[in-house]
């Protein structure tokens, strides 16, 4: 594929072309005389073209034939990848500050967003519509053929598994899909940077978390929007939901009276309740901070912490990394009013605040940020200035984590400060600090033991779980000797994370990580085995799928099928270890191979 005769793409048998025709306007010329968007396809060889006019198919995409809505899919799939392709094009010619124009683009990068935005609000409005509306559906798990079958399932046969649950209510997890199921319920005051939308409109939003749950843990959700913004009448309602629920997952609810509902709940509930706005960022956060902490070697008892935006996610993030070791002393917050210090007109005893008011004379995010040397961000887009940024300790530690833009722009903090180490929430800007890489495994753990909670010590295992996996190299599955061979060499090398040969620094959280292979010496005793090991040694770098640990790479991504089993796993083990699984004797080795057999048939890519 040639675009203005830069080459974008060579493509495979059965490759979707034609991203751009999803949408009339795109292909239209503009009153502003502006080119269309045209893709050149060049064949290397004889080739055979599947091509249907627009005009046959819309008709079938809106009967909701299957293949046409299969077909719809993977063209918008396609759209996006061209879109992630297009920014990592950009940012490398920002990197090398070569002109745009030189290097083949027609757009600026204000205008590509410009254009990207459109596109994504067209794509993502007719995704959700195409074939069966919205993004859930309910299946059932036994035969349902027959008429015999519906007896059981309903009358008269249903009648046996409630009475033994009657008589036993740990039944339940054994004949109802109680155990893997978790409810996913909001009243819609805070949805994601949209505000106060409203239960209907949160919908979309809840139907995502749903489907997220399925993907990563495949455990099922239900989405209960609720019509209640009275906080104490919230919480009667999903306290009334526990006989349905493994779990409940609370989203997008207020701060600050999100705190007194998930307390609320835990206190009343017998069932796992957790608020992911809160908790999910603030473990992911927290893995970020002690891998990046490893990174420029500080002590996370020393450093300067300033968090902005004392919301929801940014107050649970400032507890959070207290519990981490951040000194009480070295940790100042900010909201709107500026610096939360103690004594403040506002922050009476009500004022949930109060728990991480400073004692400081510093009153704005300017003085704040003055020898400090970690920002975290949970604010507005552009907050972080660069001659705030300047001021900064060395090898600052900013997450930028406002979303769509974050506090500062990532080539712009790049460019101010090259020894600082960022995170976004952006999923095309390295280290994303994403819930996704967190939620589904702390809820598929504390489930699958039947937590009666998650508590303190089953989100600092996920923690360290999490931001072990960064420090791991993944290794695809061999699929020959060679690879088999150089796999042994690779895990012998005295590089990995938690290898043999390695030792902690003194003081350090974790060990240090060379960033080269030592060469090793010695004599063979023959040619052929001799060669192998070369050829090894050479092919154990194709092994590794994720990048190299450092300043580009201090959390996995949420792809990454570690996770399921590592996460997960450490979060039973915690929640056993400190009393709240309901289950004896849980295996966790047996688990652990249940989890990693459950992520081969996920097939998480």
């Amino acid at each position: 594929l040639k675009r203005s005769g830069i080459h974008l793409a060579t493509q495979r048998e059965g490759t979707f072309l034609g991203e751009a025709a999803l949408f009339d306007d795109v292909k239209a010329v503009r009153e502003d005389g502006s080119i269309k968007f045209t893709t050149t396809v060049v064949s290397k060889g004889p080739v055979r073209i599947l091509q249907m006019e627009i005009g046959s198919f819309y008709p079938l995409v809106y009967q909701e034939h299957p293949g046409s809505t299969a077909i719809v899919q993977r063209l918008g799939r396609v759209m996006m990848d061209r879109f992630q392709q297009t920014e990592e094009r950009l940012q490398s010619l920002l990197a090398v500050s070569q002109k745009q124009s030189e290097a083949g683009m027609r757009l600026s990068s204000k205008d590509w967003s410009a254009f990207r935005k459109r596109l994504m609000r067209l794509w993502a409005l007719r995704y959700h519509k195409i074939g069966r509306k919205g993004k859930l559906e309910i299946a059932p798990t036994k035969l349902m053929g027959t008429a015999a079958d519906l007896s059981v399932a309903y009358s008269p046969g249903v009648a046996e598994p409630c009475l033994s649950i009657h008589k036993d209510p740990k039944w339940a997890y054994e004949y109802t899909a109680k155990g893997h199921l978790v409810g996913v319920v909001t009243n819609g005051t805070a949805v994601l940077g949209l505000g106060n939308i409203g239960p209907l409109a949160a919908k979309p939003v809840m139907e995502g978390k749903a489907v997220l749950f399925k993907k990563f843990a495949d455990l099922d959700s239900f989405d209960i929007e609720v019509d209640m913004p009275d906080p104490v009448k919230f919480v009667d309602l999903v306290c009334a939901l526990e006989p349905t629920f493994g779990g409940i997952n609370l989203e997008d609810i207020k701060a600050p009276e999100c705190f007194y509902v998930e307390k609320e709940c835990q206190r009343r509930c017998s069932i796992p309740v957790f608020h992911d706005d809160q908790h999910g960022t603030a473990i992911i956060a927290g893995a970020g901070l002690l891998n990046a902490l490893d990174l420029v070697v500080k002590e996370i008892s020393q450093i300067k912490v300033v968090v902005c935006g004392c919301g929801a996610a940014g107050f649970t993030c400032a507890k959070y990394f207290l519990s981490l070791g951040v000194q009480r002393k070295n940790l100042i917050c900010i909201d709107v009013k500026g610096v939360v210090y103690a004594g403040r007109e506002d922050l009476n005893e009500d004022n949930y605040l109060t728990e991480v008011a400073s004692q400081t004379e510093k009153r704005t995010l300017t003085e704040a940020l003055e020898g400090a040397d970690v920002f975290l961000g949970l604010s507005a887009g552009g907050l972080l200035k660069p001659d705030m940024l300047i001021t900064m300790k060395r090898d600052p530690i900013v997450f930028a984590l406002a979303n769509p833009i974050p506090e500062i722009d990532y080539e712009l903090a790049k460019s101010v400060r090259p020894d600082v180490i960022m995170a976004t929430g952006r999923s095309d800007l390295p280290n994303q600090i994403n819930n996704v890489c967190a939620f589904p495994f702390i809820f598929r753990g504390a489930l699958d033991c039947r937590a009666s909670s998650v508590n303190e010590a089953m989100k600092l295992a996920a923690t360290q779980a999490i931001a072990k996996l960064a420090r791991t190299p993944k290794l695809k599955k061999p699929d020959s000797y060679l690879d088999l061979s150089a796999l042994s060499h690779f895990r012998g090398s005295s590089n990995v994370a938690g290898s043999s040969g390695s030792s902690p620094r003194p003081g350090n959280m974790f060990p240090h990580h060379a960033h080269h292979h030592r060469s090793a010496s010695g004599t063979s005793n023959g040619s052929f085995s001799s060669s192998i090991s070369g050829l090894a040694r050479r092919e154990s770098v194709k092994l590794q799928v994720t990048p190299d640990f450092g300043p580009e790479y201090i959390i996995p991504k949420p792809f990454d099928d570690r996770l399921l089993v590592e996460v997960t796993s450490a979060v039973a083990k915690a929640a056993i270890s400190t009393g709240v699984s309901k289950l004896e004797d849980f295996d966790l080795l047996e688990y652990r191979n249940k989890l990693q057999d459950l992520a081969d048939r996920l097939q998480i890519t």
